[in-house]
């Protein structure tokens, strides 16, 4: 810079121009423009903040860029390495040297990247297999002007892989269902095997509340969530019921064993939840083989246990209330026990008029034994259709059950048949043996449990045939009380 610009004159300005001088105005070579070096500032910070080790190589393959994961990884600092020739003699072993040369800077004059594998050489004299990806630095003029290597460590790259390849797998091809639900509840991504259990399409769940997918057990699911974002995974999978809405088959009640996973983002110093990984399996199937199978077991042993207990009993009519009692439990919220007024109905008495008379009936009040009546004989009031009636003219099990209506309706629909008031589910059973039809027994269920089932009306038909065989044993015992 010449004397007059640093005394300040302007001899060397034309009229208009207007001075330069001081820090920002110099332009000698001493004297770097800011744009410059701000540049070189932002360079430097965004080599040093990289994740993957990085180092540039000029034409004649000079080390010009060595960043800080390159030095967490081999120990070799940006001083130490910026400037030498190549990485013989202290990155790469002497015998490896040239190969490793070639490779990279073969790069300069090859389209795209190059990915290739070196054993490298650390500060203190150990070997870290690394995995590298080169290609050309084009200079102004767009002729090679140098080689960029970006590498990692092989298990790092090898783990970065891993994870993709699963992720991809579980989103594509997974026997199980995997949804990435948002922080917001809502499905971000969805399988195959996911999107076929929630009835829709694959892109039609994705960003749609919970609640549209699910008619029941939306709020279960949402709570789950919820504490898996607040608290994290929890230790043990859970299984739960819920009803999904299909466009097809309408509602459909299913069970998945779910597991939970928080996700955070790894980029962040603090975890940020980005939403929770939801991997279900239906279990259904299994879940009602077990429900079956312990209802059998249970059912089965009340049989047993039953059929004990009567046998304790000197009266056979009073071991037909004690089989009722024994079928009621878990099974029925009251039950009826009528037998036929006059001699047992044989086949071929279908003129005969049906009239029943009430033997024994669970107490309208607070649960106990069965309540011996009938003393009197007097017939029961059942009109014409009624369940119990047709059961007998049959010869077979009925069921009834008052359907979706309001709750003074349903009581009403009970009391006009001679029921407990609460009584919504009937299942009525023929009392049969020696070939005559002896009554009937009626188990009721309230609005709190499910109609009766298939299951339950054979449950109800092996009641019926111990409770009638008991009930026959009375009549001849009576019929012969001398003998």
């Amino acid at each position: 810079m010449s004397a007059s610009r640093r005394s300040g004159t302007t001899d060397e300005l034309g009229p208009d121009e207007p001075e330069r001088d001081g820090p920002h105005g110099s332009d000698g070579p001493d004297d770097p423009a800011p744009e410059e070096s701000g540049g070189s500032d932002l360079l430097a910070a965004l080599l040093d903040g990289m994740d993957a080790a990085l180092c540039a190589l000029d034409a004649d393959g000079v080390v010009t860029h060595w960043n800080r994961e390159a030095e967490r990884i081999l120990g070799w600092t940006a001083a130490e390495a910026v400037g030498r020739h190549g990485f013989a003699g202290w990155a790469v072993r002497s015998a490896d040297a040239e190969e490793v040369h070639a490779r990279l800077m073969s790069a300069m004059h090859a389209p795209g990247r190059q990915v290739h594998e070196f054993a490298l050489v650390t500060k203190d004299g150990g070997r870290v297999l690394v995995r590298t990806q080169s290609a050309a630095v084009r200079g102004p003029d767009g002729e090679p002007a140098g080689v960029y290597c970006a590498f990692s460590e092989v298990h790092a790259q090898i783990d970065l892989e891993r994870s993709i390849a699963l992720s991809e797998a579980l989103f594509e091809d997974a026997s199980w269902g995997v949804v990435l639900v948002d922080a917001d509840l809502r499905p971000a991504v969805v399988n195959g095997y996911a999107a076929r259990a929630l009835g829709i399409g694959r892109t039609s769940a994705l960003g749609r509340p919970l609640g549209d997918l699910l008619a029941q057990g939306v709020e279960e699911l949402e709570s789950a969530l919820t504490h898996v974002l607040a608290e994290g995974a929890p230790p043990a999978p859970a299984e739960m019921w819920v009803t999904v809405r299909t466009s097809s088959e309408g509602e459909k009640r299913r069970c998945w064993r779910s597991g939970f996973l928080r996700l955070a983002s790894p980029l962040a110093e603090e975890p940020v939840p980005l939403g929770v990984g939801w991997l279900f399996q239906d279990v259904t199937e299994a879940k009602q083989g077990e429900q079956e199978a312990a209802l059998l077991r249970f059912r089965t042993n009340q049989l047993h246990r039953a059929a004990r207990a009567a046998a304790e009993c000197e009266d056979p009519a009073e071991a037909a209330v004690v089989q009722l009692d024994f079928a009621l439990a878990g099974f029925a919220d009251h039950a009826l026990l009528d037998r036929l007024a006059g001699a047992p109905r044989a086949e071929g008495d279908d003129a005969v008029p049906v009239r029943l008379v009430r033997i024994a009936a669970t107490p309208a009040g607070a649960p106990g034994p069965s309540l011996v009546t009938g003393a009197a004989g007097l017939p029961l009031r059942y009109e014409e259709g009624h369940p119990a009636l047709s059961c007998v003219e049959r010869a077979g099990t009925v069921r009834a059950d008052a359907g979706s209506v309001p709750a003074e309706r349903a009581r009403a629909w009970a009391l006009a048949r001679q029921w407990p008031g609460d009584a919504v589910h009937a299942l009525c059973a023929v009392l049969r043996s020696r070939g005559r039809t002896l009554g009937v027994v009626t188990f009721l269920r309230g609005a709190g449990r499910s109609r009766f089932a298939r299951v339950d009306a054979a449950y109800a038909e092996d009641v019926a045939l111990r409770i009638a065989a008991a009930l026959d044993l009375a009549e001849a015992v009576r019929e012969k009380p001398g003998e």
